[in-house]
């Protein structure tokens, strides 16, 4: 069942919906208080209580906005909290791929089933950046397969590069050899 927007006939979002979906992905439709949440989190980042205090107010007031997914993946990465910004990577890739009217499982995605090898187009790009954070996060919890096959994927998609995944599948390329190189 799909709850993202209304797909067209042929599975695809229409123009509307992909530039509301875009716009969404840019802040808008951030509802004002959610958008106060997000900013007193990162002006209090320092102080880890208030900062996560305004993250959880701002996901309970817009549980499904990318700027809020968005906000808690780099609270959390740059934070070091890998675990808890990998759960935040499986949210964002949930919705990019309900956004983007791709199937759930990323294994399955198709280069045509996007237009991922249009840089400016915001939807696939999404989904493309949301899959090489959740490709890193895995490599650096030491999920290294994970990570590489997500890697792979991204280069299926985007054989031209434009997101840099090659950097990532060179060093878990590396990464296996060990240090005997």
């Amino acid at each position: 069942m799909m709850t993202g927007p209304v797909a067209s006939g042929k599975g695809r979002i229409s123009p509307v919906d992909a530039a509301m979906i875009a716009d969404s992905l840019l802040g808008g439709g951030l509802p004002r208080e959610a958008e106060h949440h997000l900013a007193q989190a990162g002006l209090s980042y320092h102080l880890d209580d208030v900062a996560e205090a305004h993250l959880s107010q701002a996901l309970l007031l817009a549980p499904d906005h990318a700027a809020v997914l968005i906000g808690l993946y780099r609270y959390y990465f740059y934070k070091g909290r890998l675990v808890d910004a990998l759960d935040i990577a499986k949210a964002c890739l949930q919705k990019a791929s309900r956004e983007n009217s791709l199937p759930e499982d990323w294994r399955q995605v198709k280069p045509g089933d996007a237009a991922f090898g249009r840089y400016e187009e915001i939807l696939p790009r999404f989904f493309l950046f949301t899959l090489k954070g959740y490709a890193y996060l895995n490599m650096r919890l030491g999920e290294t397969e994970e990570g590489k096959a997500a890697v792979l994927k991204l280069l299926e998609l985007d054989p031209s590069d434009k997101i840099g995944a090659r950097v990532l599948l060179d060093v878990v390329t590396r990464a296996g050899r060990g240090d005997d190189d």
